[in-house]
Order: C-alpha cells, then sequence, then structure tokens
C-alpha cells in the first residue's frame, strides 16, 4: 500500500508531503495505482520547482518507494493550488482503488 501524507500547521498551510510504500495493485513495473501516484507527486514537486521557484529537495528511496520533501513558510497561491490538486488526486486514486492500495492521510505539526 502507497501512504501520502499531507502535513499542515494549525493555521492550514503545508509544511511537509511524504508518500512512502508500494501500492501492490499491480505487478513491478505494471502497477498502475503507483505509477499514477508517482507521477502526480513528481509532477506536483516539479511544477513547485520550476512554475513557483521554490526550493524543493526531496529526500528519496527509490527502491523502498518514498519521498518527503519539507516547504517553506508562507507558500504564494499557485503554490497552495498545486498541492491542492495534488491532494485531490491522491484522494481520487484512494477512492477509485481503495484503501487497500492506496490511504491519504493529513496530520497537523
Amino acid at each position: 500500500m502507497t501512504t501520502v501524507i499531507f502535513r499542515k500547521n494549525g493555521q492550514g498551510e503545508y509544511r511537509e508531503l511524504r508518500c512512502k510504500g508500494h501500492a501492490g495493485y499491480g505487478k513491478y513495473g505494471g502497477d498502475i495505482v503507483c505509477a499514477a501516484l508517482s507521477v502526480l507527486v513528481i509532477n506536483t514537486l516539479n511544477s513547485l520547482e520550476e512554475l513557483c521557484k521554490l526550493p524543493i529537495d526531496p529526500e528519496t528511496d527509490e527502491a523502498g518507494g518514498q519521498i518527503a520533501c519539507r516547504f517553506p513558510e508562507g507558500l504564494d497561491e499557485k503554490a497552495v493550488l498545486l498541492l491542492d490538486s495534488l491532494a485531490l488526486g491522491c484522494v481520487s486514486i484512494e477512492k477509485q482503488y481503495g484503501r487497500k492500495y492506496c490511504k491519504v492521510k493529513f496530520e497537523e505539526v
């Protein structure tokens, strides 16, 4: 199962994103759930860096299927919209394929 964790502070501002584990929906290399989540997360981080000019420095462990990224304080509207869009996409995948393969969590830090 892939777990996607969105961490926000008490004011509801994004502080961190964590994505870990392999979905297990299909065989390695053909797992559409894992591929969909990976594309969403990586594209969002690339967009934050390229379009919003944020200093993105993710921690990754490809073999373990993990990526984590902390966000600077005071994200602008574009960055928040990109992260909201990522959350929407991940929740949609969770609903379509089930929590057996994808679990989305929102935590306060």
